[in-house]
Parts: C-alpha cells; structure tokens; sequence
C-alpha cells in the first residue's frame, strides 16, 4: 500500500509544468539581458567614434584597484585597519569545581549560601546553590531567573556583585550556583554580637547606602521585596552591600496585576500586603526601610510578629489604628472587612513612634514616622528619603574609613543566632483568615496610672 504522504500522477504533473516554466522565464531573461549588452556596446562605439572624430579626450575609466592608481602616482596608500569591538558571546558555563568550599555560611528560603576559594586565582567568593523547584520536573524556578536577571541588571556599589554562574558535574550537573562577592558581614549577625548600638553618626552613614541601593533599585524597576537586615552585608570598611535577590522582580508603571501577595519577610512586611491589596509598588520595599531604621536604633527588630494576626496587631500599636484621614483607601482592602477595630479616644490609638525612641531628633522621628507611614501613598520615595533634612544635621555620617572592624563570623565559627522568620515561599497561601478582633490592644495603654507632678510631652 503506496503511502499517503506520496505524489500522486497529478503532483508529478504539476511539478513538471512549473519546472518548465521556470525554465521559460530563465531563457526570456537571460535574451533580454544579452540585447541590452549587444545595445550598450554599441552604443559606446557611436560615443567613441565621434569623440575621435571632434578631438576630444575619451572619457576617464573608474579605478577598479588600489594597485593600478599606487602604480600610476609612484605613492602608497596607507593599509586600512579593520576596526574591532568587544561584544559578549556564547559559551558554556563553568564547573562548581573549579572552587573548593571552605565552609557553609547560611541556609536562605531559596538557596544555601557557602565560601569558597577558586582553585585558578585564589580569590575568596560566596556562592550560592538555587533551591530548584522540585514540583517542575527539574525545570529552572522562576524566583532563580528572576535573581539572576536582578543581579545582573543591578550593577551598583552598594549590591553586591554577581560574578557568573556556574554548574554542578555529574550527578549534580543540574544544580545552578551563583558566584558573588564574599563580604564579612551582615546587619543581623553583626548586631547580635554587638553590645551597643550602632552611634547615630553610623546608622545615618548605613542608612545612606541603603538608601543609595534601593533608589538605583527603583530607577531600574525592580523591587526587591525582602529586605531586611540579614539581607544587607557588611565589609571591614564599612561599606555595606545589597544582597539575597530571591523574592525580586520587575515591576513597571503601573504594575501589573499579577504580583504575588505573600512577599517580604514577616517581621519587615507592609500593612498593605498583610490586608491583602492586589497590587503593590516601590513602598513595600521604604515600609521595610523604615524597620530597619528602627532595629538599628535599638538592635532588636522592630515588630516581631509571631503570624500575620499579631503582625498587624503590632503594626497598630505602633503606628495607630487606620483611619479616613491617615489612610484613606484602608477600607478598600481585601481584608480589612474582616478585621474589629477598637473604638473610642482617637488620641490615644495614635502613632508612639516618637515617644518609643526619645533619643531620635525631630528629624529623624519624621524620617521614621513617614517610612512607616500606614498609608503606602505617604511614604516618601528613596530619593526623597537621601533628600531628608536627618541626614543634613549633626551629627554628620559618618565616614565608612572611621567604621570599626569586626572579627568575621562568616568564617568556620558557629554563630550565636536567635529565631527569626524565614521570607515567605513562593505559592503559600496567606494566614490572616476569618475575623479578627483589634478590639483591646489599647487597653494597656488606656489604663496607663497617671500619677500627680508634671509629665514631659514629646512632640
């Protein structure tokens, strides 16, 4: 039985009357082509038949070669030189063994993070093995792209810097790890082994190069959407650098609708995603700004929610309870129909930002006051914020050459750490559900002995 796929009688048919044709169409122009060769010819014989006869000069012919006008004048034309440019190109990555590990320094939500040496220069890295989504068959995550399209757009002194990628050989030629700069330090473990509190004159030098990395974060469109202080590290030079890019992303203006809610880390999380909003901008990333700022101040964290109930319960005593004129669109939110909100005296369901940190200036009490403003739309941007009248008073920043150093904990020691929510995984559903009655979180206050003398208001 002939196949189906094969020509039929018809096809050969029609195959040889297009063959012919073409045939045709070759012969008709390769006529036409020759009569205009027989037509120019003589044409150019009628022109130089009576150029000869009116004693003019033939007309000059094209120089076709360098070489006949170098052989005519007796001079050499210089040799040109092609012009070359240095452009990226394809090649395979490197092998993970072609560095020796020295020793493990982290476990992150979305990758395990080790120092290395490589083998060629002896240079100490950090890199990063990507936790890879088992659920896709071995396919490559999206937060894993996503960090590395980030790190790679987000070149900046303050990021830290992603030097290549390499894979793992043989049974694990599939794993992915990111080579980065090795830097000493984070915030969080640094703070744990400090016995006082950075002095104002470093916080606002840290808070400048934060700031300084968020903006360039901004102005690239991307958000980051877990910062907090374990994600920020620090060099002996007082230099901090930007890093753990798992949870980032583009995002444009406006955003699109298809953010993921359950971002950032629960402890430096905005009030916004906590209630659920469907969208989200830049001010995610000033709320967790603002946290920092206040765990710097004091070396603890600033809210330490134990889930995203008490969260936002400790985000209310703070910051005050939402109202129409300190948060407008409050209402709005998917889950604040849910919530049972005290009621009473207004005054005394305020902000205590000020009075929980009576050692800040009026400036920075505003700085922090309008990082961790209840209504995203208040926040100022990161421009705004290295703009701010804080960090133009005294004490001036100070210079990161006068940091003092600390001995690494990077290194093979065992780290004193204390329990610390982990950022949350991609696709976990959110756990604010049901009703959930704010009704007395004021009620200490409320009932606060107020006893004779005078009392000082800070304002």
């Amino acid at each position: 039985m002939p196949s189906r796929w094969a020509d039929s009688a018809e096809d050969k048919a029609e195959d040889a009357r297009r063959k012919a044709e073409k045939e045709e169409k070759k012969r008709l122009k390769a006529e036409k082509l020759r009569q205009a060769e027989e037509a120019a010819k003589a044409a150019a014989r009628a022109n130089g038949h009576q150029d000869d006869e009116d004693g003019e000069r033939p007309q000059k012919r094209r120089r076709v070669s360098h070489d006949d006008g170098a052989a005519g004048t007796g001079a050499k034309e210089p040799e040109r030189e092609l012009l070359r440019f240095n452009a990226p190109g394809w090649q395979p990555c490197r092998s993970v063994e072609r560095f020796d590990r020295l020793n493990h320094i982290e476990e992150g939500s979305y990758g395990y993070v080790s120092r290395a040496k490589e083998e060629a220069t002896g240079e100490i890295v950090a890199i990063k093995k990507l936790k890879l989504n088992p659920v896709n068959d071995g396919g490559f995550a999206v937060t894993a792209l996503r960090e590395i399209q980030c790190l790679n757009a987000a070149k900046h002194r303050h990021i830290v810097n992603l030097r290549e990628v390499v894979m793992g050989e043989r049974e694990a030629k599939n794993d992915v790890y990111l080579v980065m700069e090795f830097v000493e330090h984070d915030l969080k473990t640094l703070q744990e082994e400090m016995e006082e509190p950075f002095l104002p004159s470093e916080i606002k030098t840290l808070l400048l190069q934060l700031g300084s990395a968020v903006e360039f974060l901004h102005d690239q469109w991307i958000l980051h959407r877990d910062l907090k202080t374990s994600n920020i590290l620090m060099n002996n030079r007082g230099e901090i650098k930007l890093a753990d890019f798992g949870m980032a992303r583009f995002c444009g203006d406006p955003p699109p609708s298809n953010l993921t809610q359950l971002v950032v880390t629960l402890w430096y999380r905005a009030p916004e995603l906590l209630l659920g909003t469907p969208t989200y901008d830049a001010a995610i990333d000033l709320w967790s700004v603002g946290c920092i700022f206040g765990e710097l101040l004091t070396k603890n964290p600033l809210l330490q929610g134990k889930n995203e109930v008490d969260q936002l319960s400790k985000i209310f005593e703070l910051c005050g309870i939402p109202t129409e004129e300190t948060w407008p669109d409050f209402k709005r939110l998917p889950n604040a129909r849910s919530l049972r909100l005290p009621s009473g005296n207004r005054a005394a369901q305020g902000s205590v930002v000020r009075a929980k940190f009576p050692i800040l200036t009026n400036a920075g009490a505003n700085l922090l006051n309008s990082l961790l403003s209840l209504d995203p739309a208040k926040r100022p941007s990161a421009k705004e914020m290295l703009e701010h009248a804080y960090f133009g008073e005294d004490p001036r920043p100070k210079p990161t050459a006068m940091f003092p150093t600390f001995p690494s904990k990077a290194g093979q020691e065992k780290r004193r750490r204390h329990a610390s929510p982990n950022a949350p995984m991609r696709g976990a559903a959110p756990g604010l559900q049901g009703e959930v009655d704010f009704g007395s979180i004021f009620k200490g206050r409320e009932e606060e002995e107020r006893g004779g003398g005078f009392q000082l208001k800070l304002v």
